[in-house]
């Protein structure tokens, strides 16, 4: 497990299928992540709305690129994410379910429990499975890709050298263009260029606390230039790239050694 960071109460974990995150929500406009969120409480309520429709309560769910924004009682949340392309169909859909259902409350507890033990660094380095069942009390099924998606997948999230193209990936995979661009989205169920938009924002994730010059940090991570970069930010965090900075200055960030390994790849 890396450690990149300082002593903090906010936090953040990040694995290439799952991220922990508590700390500050900032004053968000409404957000599209590529991601499954599960929001809980530290204190008070957490407000949500989709659809100009707002609720109350200590935990919610949501999905894939459902359009929501989220507030809290407490100046710091909790936020679990978790990629859609690492779970089969279904899946996450069955997830929200049990997490809103009768047992939501002792489903909060857990994850502030497991927020509880990853301040006291008792986890060391972590797989997915031990991710699940520090937050949910189960590890969640797996998909498995085919080869030649499964390497697209990792040459998107080693973010070193050109941007990822779907000619690249096709070419590598020994298909047309086209054949491989529909089997990326058949076997992920998420467009080749929509996952890279989004792994591309969230990479911006391990920067976060770092004092950066960000029209750089947007070429770096293969945004053509400063306003696609903020544009692209806004639509996925509902946050302006300064404004998710500037309150991450006293984030501790965790990164497992699968992560710090797709990072240093390539």
């Amino acid at each position: 497990m890396e450690y990149n960071g300082r002593e903090s109460d906010h936090l953040m974990l990040i694995t290439p299928e799952r991220v922990f995150y508590a700390g500050l929500l900032g004053r968000p406009r409404k957000r599209t992540p590529g991601c499954c969120h599960v929001y809980v409480a530290v204190k008070g309520n957490l407000h949500l709305t989709i659809d100009d429709a707002l609720a109350s309560g200590e935990l919610f769910v949501t999905l894939p690129n459902q359009r929501h924004s989220i507030a809290s009682d407490y100046r710091t949340a909790i936020s679990v994410t978790l990629e859609p392309e690492s779970m089969p169909d279904g899946v996450l859909e069955a997830l929200a379910e049990r997490l809103m259902g009768p047992d939501r409350a002792a489903y909060a507890r857990k994850i502030l429990a497991a927020y509880a033990l990853l301040r006291q660094r008792r986890y060391g380095d972590i797989t997915t499975a031990e991710f699940d069942e520090m937050c949910f009390g189960e590890a969640l099924p797996r998909r498995v890709l085919d080869p030649r998606v499964t390497r697209a997948v990792a040459r998107i999230e080693r973010f070193s050298g050109e941007p990822v193209t779907a000619d690249t990936c096709a070419t590598e995979a020994g298909l047309s263009a086209s054949r491989f661009l529909h089997l990326f989205k058949e076997e992920t169920g998420i467009s080749f260029r929509s996952f890279r938009a989004w792994k591309r924002a969230r990479h911006l994730l391990h920067f976060a606390n770092q004092d950066l010059n960000l029209a750089h940090l947007a070429q770096d991570i293969g945004y053509p230039d400063s306003t696609h970069f903020s544009h692209s930010i806004r639509r996925f965090y509902g946050l302006k790239p300064r404004a998710i900075f500037v309150g991450s200055r006293d984030l501790a960030i965790y990164r497992s050694t699968e992560t710090v390994r797709l990072a240093e790849a390539g």
